[in-house]
Formats: C-alpha cells, structure tokens, sequence
C-alpha cells in the first residue's frame, strides 16, 4: 500500500507535468490544486528536489520544476524515493534486499509468492511514466494487467459480478 507521502508526491508530480509550458510552478498552487497540506508538501518537493526529479527557482518567476523530463521519470523510481521498497518482503527486493532471519528463500513458497508479485507490480510501475499517469494512459496499462490468464479466472469474476 502506498503511504500518504508517496500519493502526495505522484498527485503533485503529475499537477506538475500537466503545466505545459511552464518551466516553474509555485508550491501554494500545487498545494491547492491537489488539496495537499502545504508543509507536507515542501518536505516532499525538497526531497524530490535532492533526488534530481525536480529543481527549484527562488524569487520572481520562481517556484519547482522538472530537471528530467516526466516522459523519463518511471512512477517505480518516485515510489522508491519516497516509500523504499516496492517489494512486500525484504527478502524478495531488487534494491533493498535483506536476507530473512526466519526462513530459507530456496524453500520458502511465500518468498517465490512475492517476489512474483513484485515483479507484476515492476511491469507495470517500470513502464509507466509520470507523463503516462499526467495523460491518463496508466488506465491501458491497468486493464493489460487486469486480464484474466485463465478461463477460470473469467468465470470466478462472473460469479462475483452476479452476487453484487
């Protein structure tokens, strides 16, 4: 699940790639505009800031924007920054890979599980960009995802829809 500081970061990042042709936007109108409290949101800026995502401009004219284009920025690295793994279990991270004190990964099935489900999650948090999610294309790439692999999985969400 991601924490409030990540969605802040992705709603604020994303009113930023949608201000085309401004090169700076003032933190009180993302603020605003994305209903984030705005102390919270400067911590995350500077933070963003620090990692290279974005620059800053003091004074007239000032305010944050992108030093890597959004087209180049994957949601997968904002994600990282601002929450640390995208793996549920440290043991079945690629970048904060922890060995566990209470299993053997070779025959551990809830290690295999995860580390399946981060790499699902990867193929979607990977390819999708900060200008993908500021055009509105992550719903494609949600219902790629969303396809059922089996007849039986097609079946099962039939049954659901019926009980509803």
């Amino acid at each position: 699940m991601l924490n409030r500081k990540t969605q802040y970061a992705l709603h604020a990042l994303e009113y930023l790639a949608l201000q085309e042709g401004k090169t700076h936007v003032l933190i009180s109108d993302i603020a605003e505009a994305r209903d984030i409290p705005l102390k919270f949101l400067e911590n995350i800026l500077l933070e963003l800031r620090y990692e290279g995502i974005l620059l800053s401009k003091k004074g007239k004219g000032g305010g944050y924007g992108f030093r890597i284009p959004p087209k180049e920025i994957p949601i997968a690295r904002i994600i990282r920054i601002m929450d640390g793994p995208i793996a549920m279990l440290p043991c079945a991270s690629l970048y904060f890979y922890e060995r566990c004190s209470h299993c053997n990964e070779n025959n551990c099935g809830l290690h295999d599980l995860m580390v399946s489900v981060r790499d699902a999650n990867l193929r979607i948090l990977e390819r999708t960009t900060l200008a993908d999610l500021a055009a509105g294309k992550t719903k494609k790439s949600r219902e790629r995802a969303a396809k059922p692999s089996t007849g039986k999985a097609v079946a099962a969400k039939s049954v659901r829809q019926k009980r509803s």
